[in-house]
């Protein structure tokens, strides 16, 4: 604990105690545990040694598959196929009979004894003293050549339709049956050839059909494929298992089919699953503290965590049931819901530590784990490119993962049945599923998230969007109370988004900070210039001390920073409104301070803001802004030189004053925000075409005519005093109003 609690110490954004964060990480921990291990801890309750110790009933409709009595059919099935037998190549068998055929013509044609022609033939055809074969020589020594010719002619016959079929065993022994010879060549042939023919046909065949183990094996795993699996069926309310009846495979996908894993589970087990989710855990945290150290806070790890505990209880419930609904664990809206709070880096390595755990202790099969990295996948990259104006884009973001889930599970499938998906299409169920689950994952996503910004006070785009309409109270109050502020902020706001873009900061955030950075000047608008010009009326600052002037001006971010608190805005557009000054001096009143009281009397450190210095991007991005925008505006006409030496001027000063020291702005950033700044401001400054206010007096002199106004001028001229009238009195109450606040 003392080693976590270090660890904690170290982070940033952990301004509470690393005790009470180690503390937080240690509950998390069980909790998850605890949720994993509750199914190992029913089971164990009901069964102990493979005996029930209660009687269990099926609270619903169950289907088990009988995986031992379905193998043992489909082993029946694949024993009765007989094996697959191919012909050999036939050629060796018609060269035996045709170089049979020419030896008997040779040794006709000896000019030799009967005696010795009849035992060459003998050894040659290997006689043995049997009357069978011995005749059969004299057959072929004493027929006439016609007789000799047509006897081969008809055992060649005969050898050529046993190849055309295949031969075997049976075949060779049917060749001592007169019959078979009869059969095959029909009664005209001669009874003294059909002895002969047979014995030809003996020595010459040989079984020629061998096993194809190929062809039999696809026959036999054709044969076994077809068989459907044995399904057992417990109906509502009938009993899976009784007191003291021993466990089998069955009962035991039963009992996980009603919520019970069947994996038993020790104390070394529940510390195992411990130990596992506190190394899952730690994995984050290390990682972000080292590459996302802005999501490092107690808020982000808060919303990290509740939602790994959410989806924990989610998947124990689902896995019990069939492969199907396995598809609905709602990982894509985790890792969405996380992606727009932190960042789809973030989101994906959360999303893959989490499904690892689940996977290796709720025994998720490979297959849908693997589906659901692919959704993950998707779903960070579909929040990458959400336009974050339209919340309808969450929704396209869900039928995108859905689409990738759907694609992946039919490949899936495709690779499991060798390509047969095609013909069976059983894998559309859990593709829809999977589909479905992309949809409703960005629908629960988009429902929850105004619930998580108001309860761990973080703001999404979609928050900024809203905080960025100017019906926001605030913002009107700052458009009637304090219009040269407001408008200020609109030029700032520009600008900061321009150059948050060019750099790859937030440009959204930029913005709207930027519209919220001076909202503090709505307690005494009056005392700033901007103001002043608007309202007609005389710098106070010309009355008051310098000191006092200073606390008056540097005030605006304290104050500031309570209204926004009263209004409720999220702590990143506070960080806004205290850093957009950081702890720069307020120049104007430190001269006049200098020159008033000399300046071995006066302190620089008296006379700044009180910080912090910016800590962000586009913090820094404002400070420069702020000031740059200011200054561009006291210029008259100015030239594109002009506005060029004046950005230049300012950005250097907040560098030397060491302002920027803080923010991770680089110097490659500081030159893209300097050229971004200089064109959008030369855009504001354009030259406009001068028009002659004296026109119709001008006219009467050249022409000496007097030009009456018409109707229409008589109406447009009563509408502008109406309207003079109108602002006068507007400004008569708000200055009132002033009195009365002060």
């Amino acid at each position: 604990m003392g080693k976590i609690s270090e660890f904690f110490n170290k982070g940033e954004g952990f301004h509470s105690s690393g005790f009470m964060c180690a503390l937080a990480f240690i509950t998390v921990a069980i909790v998850l545990t605890s949720i994993l291990s509750s199914r190992y801890y029913l089971y164990q309750d009901i069964i102990e040694n493979g005996v029930s110790k209660k009687q269990i009933i099926a609270k619903k409709n169950i289907e088990v598959v009988d995986t031992q009595k379905t193998e043992l059919i489909k082993r029946e099935v694949s024993n009765k196929i007989r094996p697959v037998v191919t012909p050999v190549e036939d050629n060796y068998l018609k060269t035996s009979l045709q170089d049979l055929y020419d030896n008997v013509k040779r040794v006709r044609a000896q000019n030799a004894k009967y005696d010795s022609k009849f035992k060459e033939l003998c050894v040659y055809l290997e006689v043995q003293d049997n009357k069978k074969e011995e005749a059969i020589v004299s057959y072929f020594l004493n027929a006439s050549s016609e007789n000799l010719a047509a006897t081969f002619g008809n055992a060649k016959f005969i050898l050529d339709e046993l190849l055309s079929t295949g031969i075997n065993e049976t075949d060779i022994d049917l060749l001592a049956s007169d019959n078979y010879i009869t059969g095959k060549l029909g009664d005209k042939t001669r009874k003294s050839q059909i002895k002969p023919i047979a014995g030809i046909l003996e020595h010459v065949i040989m079984p020629n059909l061998i096993v194809d183990e190929y062809a039999t094996e696809i026959a036999r795993k054709n044969a076994v494929n077809a068989v459907k699996p044995y399904v057992v069926t417990f109906k509502k309310g009938d009993k899976i298992l009784s007191v003291g009846e021993q466990l089998t495979q069955v009962k035991r996908e039963a009992l996980k089919k009603s919520g019970y894993n069947t994996f038993e589970l020790n104390k070394g087990g529940i510390l195992g699953v411990f130990l596992l989710t506190c190394l899952t855990m730690l994995f984050l945290i290390v990682y972000m503290k080292k590459y996302e150290r802005k999501f490092f806070t107690p808020q982000y790890l808060g919303i990290i965590g509740a939602f790994s505990i959410i989806l924990t209880y989610i998947c124990v419930l689902i896995t019990p049931m069939d492969a199907i609904q396995n598809y609905y664990m709602p990982y894509p809206a985790f890792t969405i819901i996380i992606a727009v709070f932190t960042n789809p880096i973030v989101a994906f390595l959360s999303t893959i530590l989490i499904l690892a755990l689940l996977s290796l202790t709720l025994f998720i099969d490979p297959q849908v784990s693997t589906v659901f990295v692919f959704a993950s996948i998707m779903a960070a990259y579909s929040v990458s490119k959400i336009n974050y104006s339209k919340r309808f884009d969450i929704i396209k973001c869900g039928l995108e993962v859905g689409i990738v889930t759907f694609l992946t599970i039919m490949l899936v499938a495709m690779f499991e049945e060798q390509f047969e998906i095609f013909t069976n299409l059983s894998f559309i169920s859990s593709a829809t599923a999977g589909f479905l689950n992309g949809l409703f994952s960005s629908i629960i996503a988009l429902g929850v998230l105004p619930i998580i910004e108001n309860v761990f006070k973080i703001v999404t785009p979609y928050g900024l969007i809203e905080l960025a309409d100017h019906n926001q109270e605030l913002l009107s109050k700052l458009q009637y109370k304090a219009p040269g502020t407001y408008h200020h902020s609109l030029m700032v706001a520009n600008l900061c988004e321009a150059a948050a873009e060019a750099i790859g900061a937030n440009p959204i955030l930029a913005r709207v900070g930027a519209f919220y950075h001076d909202i503090g000047k709505l307690k005494r608008p009056l005392f700033f210039i901007e103001n002043q010009s608007y309202f007609g009326i005389e710098n106070p600052h010309t009355k008051l001390n310098p000191r006092l002037s200073k606390m008056v001006i540097t005030s605006h971010t304290k104050d500031g920073v309570e209204l926004a608190k009263e209004y409720g805005l999220p702590q990143v557009i506070i960080d806004f409104i205290q850093q957009h000054h950081g702890e720069g001096l307020a120049g104007h009143f430190y001269k006049q301070a200098v020159d008033i009281e000399g300046k071995e009397n006066v302190q620089e450190e008296q006379f700044r803001y009180p910080g912090p210095k910016p800590l962000m991007k586009e913090t820094a991005i404002l400070m420069l802004a702020d000031a740059v925008e200011s200054a561009v505006r006291s210029l008259k006409n100015p030239s594109q030189e002009q506005i060029e030496n004046m950005i230049n001027k300012i950005i250097t000063e907040r560098l030397n004053d060491g302002q920027l020291s803080d923010s991770p702005l680089t110097l490659k950033d500081i030159k893209l925000i300097a050229n971004t700044f200089n064109r959008i401001l030369r855009g504001m400054q354009h030259d406009r075409i001068k028009y002659q206010e004296n026109i119709l007096s001008e006219f009467e002199d050249r022409n000496k005519i007097k030009i009456q106004p018409s109707k229409e001028e008589k109406l447009e001229k009563r509408i502008q005093e109406k309207i003079t009238q109108k602002k006068q009195e507007q400004e008569q109450k708000s200055e009132n109003s002033e009195k009365d606040e002060q």
